[in-house]
């Protein structure tokens, strides 16, 4: 019977600080996500963070510093690194008149 108990409290025990963990991740995924932000036209090829209009992946970026593409960068360095933080204006499609 000693043996269950120690048994059932060591398994508390890991259930607790598993518990903890996970709280403490989320934390730190939060504050890191708080300071970044998205940059434009800084990614090199193959590297940006996510999809733009051509495709939908990241790490899909045909060529470098391409102003549609995109990368996280710290907060406060995009612009003393080239880039925008705004997207560019979309484009009209081609054989299309502007009005």
């Amino acid at each position: 019977m000693n043996s269950k108990l120690i048994l059932s409290s060591a398994v508390a025990g890991l259930m607790a600080v598993a518990a903890l963990g996970g709280t403490a991740h989320a934390q730190d995924a939060k504050e890191a996500k708080g300071a970044k932000e998205k940059c434009y036209g800084i990614a090199k090829a193959g590297k940006n963070d996510c999809g733009t209009t051509k495709h939908a992946c990241a790490g899909e970026a045909k060529t470098d510093n391409a102003p549609d593409e995109w990368k996280y960068a710290a907060k406060g360095t995009c612009e003393k690194m080239g880039g925008n933080l705004k997207a560019p204006a979309k484009e009209a499609p081609k054989g299309t008149a502007k009005k």
